[in-house]
């Protein structure tokens, strides 16, 4: 069964360049030219990736991945002009999984398109994926997070960061070896995108325990720690 993609693109000419690209790759292709209307798409399709663009009508792509960010938890790559790298920080710190650069390559774009829907995949992982600590649960199964009793929305990512550093409690990790372990190899970002990552992560659940906590190791990256009260 093909994998749906939705393009929420403004320029006839990139949508339908994209709409070529994905269709090559196997993709089920559907496009919306303004921001509302993607929110609907989104909405109606529940689609397996999303690729938006920022500079949109009606919405723009700020408020679309804030609106969509609320129901649906597929991944979700930013369409931005080359050189915006504000544009790039805020669209990781509003949930989405990656960007890519105006004007693409059709190789880097089904890269980074394959690498952040690598988690649908997975018949290499184990059939449990669900970690307990107090109050917190962090189901990969489901990619449920559980905050003192309440369930609380995380993207993707986001999700397999946090069970990636918790599945092995106190051991520190690189920036680099997260990129490469939680985004994979293929993966053309920097080392920003887990500290965006964790920044989040750190709003969700700072003070929620005293038996565990996201912690920055100065100079080397980031670990969970157990046991720090």
């Amino acid at each position: 069964m093909s994998k749906k993609a939705l393009v929420v693109e403004d320029d006839g000419n990139i949508a339908e360049l994209l709409r070529l690209y994905l269709e090559k790759d196997g993709f089920e292709v559907t496009c919306a030219a303004d921001g509302g209307k993607g929110v609907e798409l989104a909405a109606s399709l529940r689609p397996d990736v999303m690729l938006l663009d920022i500079m949109l009508p009606v919405k723009d792509g700020w408020q679309v991945l804030r609106e969509v960010r609320s129901f649906l938890s597929a991944p979700i790559v930013m369409l931005t002009a080359k050189g915006e790298t504000e544009d790039k920080v805020a669209g990781l710190e509003l949930g989405a999984d990656d960007y890519v650069t105006k004007p693409f390559e059709a190789q880097e774009l089904l890269a980074r398109i394959h690498a952040v829907m690598r988690r649908t995949a997975g018949p290499d992982e184990p059939a449990a994926k669900r970690l307990e600590f107090d109050k917190l649960v962090i189901n990969l199964d489901s990619y449920e997070l559980v905050v003192d009793g309440t369930k609380v929305e995380a993207p993707p990512k986001e999700m397999e960061l946090l069970y990636h550093l918790a599945a092995t409690p106190n051991r520190v990790y690189t920036r680099n070896q997260l990129l490469d372990e939680v985004w994979g190899f293929d993966y053309f970002g920097d080392s920003r995108t887990v500290d965006v990552h964790i920044k989040r992560l750190r709003e969700k659940l700072e003070g929620v325990s005293d038996q565990w906590r996201l912690k920055t190791v100065w100079g080397v990256g980031y670990k969970f720690e157990v046991g720090a009260a």
